[in-house]
């Protein structure tokens, strides 16, 4: 049975393999941090401006919105060419994990942006007006009535986008950004080690439910409370 099992993966590097695992964990991790820290705000600010909210401002929403579509609607395998001058200008690299996380917070932030957005109009309207009824400002109404509410649908949010970035973080391997991606395509595609493909694969479909099943009891937990 060993001898069957070595010969279906002979061309395991298990030391490639767990680089390449870490590789990709931190390229999610640096990715989705920096996504939070943009994509939130945005989100927030998207929300406010808009028609009938606190701070509506349609030319402001405007444009933020076409930003955020434009950003959207590039696929991200042009998203990671177009970007390599700016990627080496700010990482001083285009390869490895520092040259895959800038695109991956373009490419990630916008779409965190709707979903959160999305999130807080779904929040019921009569809390916000019996905030403001209370005297609350702006700033104490996203703070103390607006995120509180929208925290499980927040969550979701988040672990969809985290689950993106690591199809986003497989993705860069076409360009040399490192990860079980870019092992999967110079050894398992260019070289035909379909071994290296299924393990990669596997990897990154148990990375996937792992998120999704820790999102999910995160949102069972904050939607009780």
């Amino acid at each position: 049975m060993n001898a069957m099992l070595n010969d279906l993966l002979s061309n395991i590097d298990w030391a490639d393999i767990g680089l390449a695992t870490i590789d990709t964990l931190s390229m999610l991790g640096g990715s989705l941090l920096f996504t939070l820290l943009l994509g939130l705000p945005l989100g927030i600010l998207l929300f406010l401006t808009g028609k009938k909210q606190l701070l509506a401002q349609p030319v402001v929403y405007g444009i933020l919105s076409f930003v955020v579509n434009v950003l959207r609607s590039v696929p991200f395998v042009i998203l990671l060419i177009i970007m390599i001058p700016f990627t080496v200008l700010l990482t001083g690299t285009s390869l490895g994990v520092a040259g895959a996380i800038p695109p991956l917070v373009v490419g990630a932030t916008p779409f965190f942006a709707r979903l959160v957005e999305t999130a807080l109009r779904e929040v019921d309207r009569g809390i916000i007006e019996a905030t403001q009824a209370m005297g609350a400002t702006t700033q104490q109404i996203v703070i103390k009535a607006l995120l509180p509410e929208a925290m499980p649908g927040i969550l979701a949010a988040i672990t969809v986008t985290a689950i993106t970035l690591v199809s986003y973080a497989a993705m860069s391997g076409v360009i040399g950004g490192g990860g079980l991606g870019d092992l999967a395509i110079r050894f398992g595609y260019q070289r035909f080690q379909t071994d290296v493909m299924v393990v990669t694969v596997l990897l990154l479909l148990v990375l996937v439910q792992i998120l999704q099943m820790v999102g999910d009891k995160l949102v069972q937990y904050f939607s009780r409370r």
